[in-house]
């Protein structure tokens, strides 16, 4: 996700949807902002957002090797 609203608002779909909210959205440790949910065939998402991620053009998310 690109930002912490666009976070909330997928996680209100997923709940309106009849989704399973495991852990609401909130600052988490590593510095990001995440919630986890488990879809209707049991399987558990996690829905995150950090000021530090970078996309390239087509709005991928650019992870780095180190």
């Amino acid at each position: 996700m690109k930002s912490k609203e666009e976070v909330d608002s997928f996680l209100s779909l997923v709940a309106q949807n009849n989704g399973n909210i495991i852990k609401p959205a909130e600052r988490v440790f590593w510095g990001g902002y995440s919630g986890y949910f488990q879809d209707l065939d049991g399987y558990y998402w996690e829905v995150a957002y950090a000021d530090s991620w970078a996309f390239d053009e087509q709005n991928m998310l650019i992870i780095e090797k180190n």
